[in-house]
């Protein structure tokens, strides 16, 4: 007869992502360590080494994790409203609601960044913002879709970061949602009047 075991494979691997989280959220993506891991899930030492193989791997599932929620969000957005601002308005969404994750998607210093599974997951992160930069141009020629997708993303990403640091004036409010959208407006302005930029599509 086997052993019982606190956890079978895959919740004990979800277990000790779950505790990286909160690790992360404390101290930072680098200030902790396996075995401080190993201890918040009362497990052995060997644990994350055998899930993950190292801290890297470990950040690595954790980074493949937000982008593949994150993609679901985005198609979700971009589904249900056809809006390039509200997919904007997505992503910080998705920021603000996963910030361990988000700390950790876009270092690749601490990532196995030729992770086939990561590449994977950030291609389909990244494919609902092309393609609405890609319908955006389709309306307007003026619109080249890689630089709008890159300037989209800036704005975002930026007002994302700068809301989780607590760096924005308190002029822009308590809202995050209105906020970004009022901000990420001006990208917009080519193709919509300022009067209309809550029905940009």
């Amino acid at each position: 007869m086997r052993d019982a075991r606190p956890y079978h494979h895959g919740a004990l691997r979800q277990t000790l992502m779950a505790h990286a989280l909160e690790a992360i959220a404390a101290a930072g993506p680098t200030g902790w360590s396996l075995r401080d891991l190993a201890r918040r899930a009362g497990v052995s030492h060997a644990a994350p080494a055998h899930h993950f193989g190292d801290k890297t791997g470990l950040l690595t599932a954790v980074a493949i994790d937000g982008y593949r929620i994150l993609a679901r969000e985005l198609e979700a957005s971009w589904r249900e409203t056809g809006s390039a601002l509200e997919l904007g308005v997505a992503y910080v969404r998705f920021a603000l609601a996963n910030p361990a994750a988000f700390e950790v998607m876009y270092r690749p210093h601490l990532l196995r960044i030729d992770d086939p599974d990561l590449l994977e997951a950030q291609e389909a992160a990244s494919r609902p913002l092309f393609t609405a930069m890609r319908h955006l141009a389709s309306r307007d020629p003026s619109v080249e879709p890689v630089s709008a997708a890159v300037a989209a993303w800036s704005i975002v990403h930026g007002f994302a970061t700068l809301w989780l640091n607590g760096d924005l004036p308190p002029t822009v409010g308590r809202d995050p949602e209105a906020a970004i959208r009022v901000a990420a407006a001006y990208l917009f302005r080519s193709v919509h009047p300022p009067a209309t930029v809550t029905d940009v599509d």
